[in-house]
């Protein structure tokens, strides 16, 4: 449903995952967005790219850390922001309307506890390589 909603507004779910996860005032490290969508920095790079591209990004060095990059809405990302955030809000809505929430509750326990158990396998394959 994300997908479909987002394709008719001419974006990605990427896009509005990352758009969302942006905080405004300060920035976002670029490092901070890939593990909560679960891909590597690589493939985020990509995004960001594009993103920057199309006017929804852009891109700062941080003013402490030089090193880091931090990422900023622009206006029309901003706007995109608040059109995907309502999407979200409405889409939760009608979950909660159709769906129990005590079996909503539950089904977002399990996947918790479906991606703990994902990163911490990935962290141990992790360091099991680099040995």
């Amino acid at each position: 449903m994300y997908n479909q909603k987002a394709a008719r507004g001419g974006i990605s779910t990427n896009t509005g995952f990352v758009l969302l996860h942006i905080d405004e005032k300060n920035g976002t490290p670029a490092t901070k967005i890939a593990p909560l969508m679960g891909m590597e920095p690589r493939s985020l790079s990509r995004i960001l790219a594009r993103m920057e591209q199309e006017g929804l990004i852009r891109r700062e060095p941080d003013a402490n850390d030089r090193r880091m990059v931090r990422i900023f809405p622009t206006d029309m990302g901003l706007e995109i922001k608040a059109a995907v955030k309502e999407e979200v809000i409405a889409f939760n809505k009608e979950l909660y309307g159709r769906i129990p929430a005590h079996k909503l509750d539950t089904f977002f326990e399990v996947l918790d506890n479906i991606q703990h158990i994902i990163k911490t396998t990935s962290n141990a394959n992790s360091r099991e390589t680099v040995k």
